[in-house]
């Protein structure tokens, strides 16, 4: 199987497309047709999420290479919503659709294989195709991740330089001229670079935000060997002009999240059908970005 970089760089190109769909189900935001009564059981709630999300990407599926399907939203409802979401994994895979899996995971020495084992790759139990990273442990915390992630044809998307205002509060933290977050982007551009595929890109991917576009310029040139993970555009203030420094000539080298802007297009969209609110969004967010950087020469 080719590498995860490589099989996400030709799944951008055929879609032409460099959008990420964020599956961030919130009860209070489903379309009224879904949405189980206040008194509902966790099992009917995440039945809900479940049929939610596959209309999701039913909606997205022309529009998107890759969904990013929040754990945190499903782990919330008890094992209930871990049966929902490992139904929305195989979903997304039916549609000919990536997976990472936004878990923002880690730990050290065992826990952290056993962390790996568990969500990377075809044969993991959860089928994911990447998964987001804490490095905040060490590169020992990392090692794991990445060197399963490169035998099973799989990826990880490390954090970085994250969308969050408070995010500056260690990152932006300077030692001997040089901040945190440049320190482990290097880490991870060296990851990268030492397992790079036909795409030009390594098994280690960087969580940049749109939210910072002078940071992103400033990683996409420290880091040609690194996918890009980019959120905040849309709903959390990011224009599509703000990740253009995120892409390499090509328009490869980034996929940009947008979750509550497509995923609840409705709330500002109205349509008989929730789905066609969905697809207009998601198709509008893919042409803002074609538009605006280097993936419209995709």
């Amino acid at each position: 199987m080719p590498s995860f970089a490589d099989r996400l760089t030709s799944a951008v190109r055929e879609k032409r497309s460099p959008l990420m769909v964020g599956l961030d189900p919130r009860l209070d935001q489903l379309p009224v047709s879904l949405r189980p009564p206040l008194e509902a059981s966790a099992a009917e709630r995440a039945d809900a999420f479940c049929e939610f999300c596959r209309g999701v990407i039913d909606a997205v599926a022309d529009f998107t290479p890759i969904v990013k399907p929040q754990v945190a939203f499903f782990e919330e409802l008890g094992p209930a919503g871990m049966v929902a979401l490992g139904a929305v994994i195989e979903e997304a895979h039916r549609a000919g659709l990536l997976v990472c899996v936004d878990g923002k995971r880690n730990d050290i020495g065992t826990t952290a294989q056993a962390y790996a084992n568990g969500w990377l790759g075809e044969q993991s139990p959860w089928r994911g195709d990447a998964l987001t990273v804490s490095p905040y442990l060490g590169d020992d915390s990392l090692e794991p991740f990445t060197k399963l992630a490169a035998e099973r044809d799989a990826g990880v998307f490390v954090l970085v330089k994250t969308s969050n205002p408070g995010g500056a509060l260690w990152q932006d933290l300077e030692a001997e001229g040089k901040t945190l977050y440049r320190r482990v982007g290097e880490y991870v551009e060296t990851i990268a670079a030492s397992t790079v595929g036909a795409s030009g890109y390594g098994v280690a991917g960087a969580v940049v935000g749109a939210t910072y576009p002078q940071q992103l310029a400033e990683l996409r040139a420290a880091m040609p060997h690194t996918w890009f993970l980019i959120p905040g555009f849309g709903a959390q203030g990011g224009a599509a002009a703000d990740v253009a420094a995120g892409f390499d000539a090509q328009g490869l080298g980034a996929v940009v999240n947008s979750s509550r802007g497509v995923i609840f297009a409705y709330e500002k969209n109205p349509q008989p059908d929730w789905r066609d609110a969905v697809r207009e969004a998601a198709r509008s967010a893919c042409e803002q970005l074609r538009a605006a950087t280097s993936a419209g020469q995709l």
